[in-house]
């Protein structure tokens, strides 16, 4: 399946702000808002569903990646943004070190017409994947646009 269709350009950000990690998650749901992904009736939930999951463990896995992903009520189909932050933010990563690029991922409580459980596993260890490419974390990070960071996941999707 075509994934990265599921990433918007105007939902995206080559040049997050935040200076920690709950300021970067408010900036990651505002731009999944603003661009036009997410219902603006749902920011406060699906921000307050992320910090949630953070406190229960750091969804950094390593290599300057991190992939905040929560079920959240309300949708009928999976939502995404992926960000990248220029100086790296301090996560609780796995590894200890900051993070870089952000993979996040809202997606309906249960399955229904637009959303199959079985197909977001997939998704999800296509991330998974995309995060172990040194190239994708490289090109991701020099990425100057928000379509050049979606033109690379389309280009790696093959990986």
């Amino acid at each position: 399946m075509n994934w990265w269709k599921l990433f918007k350009p105007k939902a995206c950000s080559v040049g997050l702000k935040a200076s920690d990690k709950a300021a970067a998650l408010t900036e990651l749901v505002q731009n999944m808002t603003s661009g036009g992904v997410l219902d603006k009736d749902l920011e406060a939930q699906a921000l307050q569903a992320l910090q949630a999951r953070e406190e229960l463990a750091s969804t950094g896995i390593g290599m300057g990646v991190a992939v905040p992903h929560v079920k959240l009520p309300g949708i009928d189909r999976v939502v995404c943004t992926l960000s990248v932050h220029k100086e790296g933010l301090d996560w609780s990563a796995i590894d200890g070190e900051p993070v870089f690029v952000f993979f996040v991922v809202l997606r309906p409580e249960s399955a229904g017409e637009h959303h199959d459980p079985e197909a977001h596993l997939e998704m999800m260890r296509w991330i998974t994947k995309l995060a172990r490419e040194p190239d994708f974390r490289s090109f991701a990070q020099a990425a100057r646009t928000k379509t050049e960071l979606v033109n690379l996941l389309k280009e790696m999707s093959a990986v």
